[in-house]
């Protein structure tokens, strides 16, 4: 990462469990010395203490960027500690899910340059995907939290805040319907007669090769489907139950991605 404010001026990460572990860990790998970053966590790991980051140390007197990394429930004992930096150029980027911008700008006012992010938890593995958006005193900023954020994986700009729900019922939540679509196709895998090791390696190496193909190869999904599916085959016996219209996937996701938008939208308005 080559950002000479950031360098400079240091960056201030405000809590440091999963996401924002799988974040520090992209920013080192790309080059952001340790001693330009300040960590506040009330638990640092091992790997933090040893990662040469300033770790629970007083912060900087106008850091570049503040990253909050902390859980919802956390919110409100955490932004008093960061009022300091309200109103000046320095760029909040929160990456906790159901907490709006007007939250952040109630908290240090409408002129602070705030940038509202949707991580998934594949930036553990820089396979992430964030999407963005920012306050009205914000857009400017949206340049540096993408450069941030692409540590970790890709970086989608949303048109308006009013998407981030539907962000986190697709790409938010996302992960864990693939992580049940492995476990339950390696049970499917079991109770046609495979040992349950090896129907998970395959259930495992099937989502993942299939994933990698729909990133890199020029067709739509819809068109990977019918590449594979060879008429009155094994394929098409299959998606004639998961493409059943009442009980297969065309009904099950949409209502899962609409039942993680709706709660998202609950969590926003407290």
């Amino acid at each position: 990462m080559n950002d000479g404010r950031i360098a400079a001026r240091g960056l201030v990460l405000l809590g440091c469990g999963k996401m924002g572990s799988a974040m520090l860990a992209g920013w080192l790998a790309r080059g952001l010395p340790a001693t330009s970053v300040w960590v506040m966590d009330p638990a640092p790991s091992d790997w933090l203490r040893g990662s040469g980051v300033h770790v629970n140390a007083t912060l900087p007197d106008a850091p570049a960027v503040v990253l909050i990394a902390v859980k919802p429930q956390m919110m409100g004992g955490a932004l008093p500690t960061l009022a300091g930096f309200a109103g000046s150029d320095t760029v909040f980027v929160s990456v906790a899910a159901g907490t709006p911008l007007s939250a952040f700008e109630t908290a240090f006012g409408a002129d602070t340059l705030i940038v509202r992010a949707m991580p998934n938890t594949p930036a553990a593995v820089g396979q992430g995907i964030t999407a963005i958006c920012a306050n009205a005193a914000g857009q400017g900023a949206l340049d540096e939290a993408e450069t941030l954020l692409s540590a970790v994986g890709a970086v989608v700009r949303l048109e308006s805040e009013a998407q981030m729900d539907a962000v986190t019922g697709v790409s938010g939540s996302g992960p864990a319907y693939v992580f049940h679509l492995i476990e339950t196709l390696a049970a499917g895998g079991v109770a046609q007669g495979l040992p349950p090791e090896l129907a998970m390696t395959l259930a495992k190496a099937t989502v993942a090769g299939a994933g990698a193909l729909a990133q890199q190869a020029d067709e739509d999904p819809a068109q990977l489907r019918i590449n594979v599916t060879s008429p009155n085959g094994t394929t098409q016996a299959a998606l004639e139950v998961l493409m059943d219209e009442e009980t297969g996937f065309p009904a099950l996701l949409p209502r899962a991605v609409a039942a993680a938008s709706a709660r998202s939208k609950e969590l926003a308005s407290g």
